[in-house]
């Protein structure tokens, strides 16, 4: 019995070859080293370097960003809910409600950060907010807990705290 293959694509043709894979995670694909010239992540003689490790953020740069990120409107409040403690939350929730940090045109961006260590544990911190050419001020406190996560006890813009109802 002859088998008969109908499918113009499936005909063998002389002097043409399969396509070449081009996943460059696969072995092939990478060009052929030369050993007079060493490659990143190894060290002159041979041998492996490790690769240079990043500095980690401080605490007070990764929390002026999210706190600029809820006071602009790209994150819910609830997003720092569980990086909140006390009456930081509902003060945070607060100035959030009016969106002080809401823009037309240009997004607010961190410009720069300074902060006091009034204690070890404890960091108080400003930030200068810019949007344009407004530029606006953020304070906030953060607190290391005992399972040593940062967390901010207390949050400003632009001037003093408004009095809380329970400040009696």
């Amino acid at each position: 019995m002859n088998k008969v293959m109908t499918r113009a694509a499936a005909q063998h043709r002389p002097g043409t070859r399969p396509p070449s894979r081009r996943d460059p995670r696969r072995p092939g694909g990478a060009p052929p080293r030369d050993p007079a010239r060493p490659t990143a992540g190894t060290a002159p003689g041979g041998g492996r370097t490790a690769a240079a490790p990043r500095p980690l953020p401080r605490p007070t740069d990764l929390f002026a960003d999210r706190l600029l990120a809820v006071l602009s409107g790209r994150r819910p409040v609830h997003w720092m809910l569980r990086h909140t403690v006390g009456r930081a939350y509902d003060d945070l929730a607060r100035l959030a409600e009016a969106g002080p940090l809401r823009t037309r045109g240009a997004h607010p961006v961190v410009r720069d950060i300074g902060y006091y260590v009034p204690r070890p544990g404890a960091v108080e911190a400003f930030a200068r907010i810019g949007a344009g050419d407004q530029l606006r001020a953020m304070a906030f406190r953060l607190e290391q807990g005992p399972d040593l996560r940062w967390r901010c006890t207390a949050v400003e813009l632009d001037g003093p705290r408004t009095p809380h109802p329970d400040d009696d």
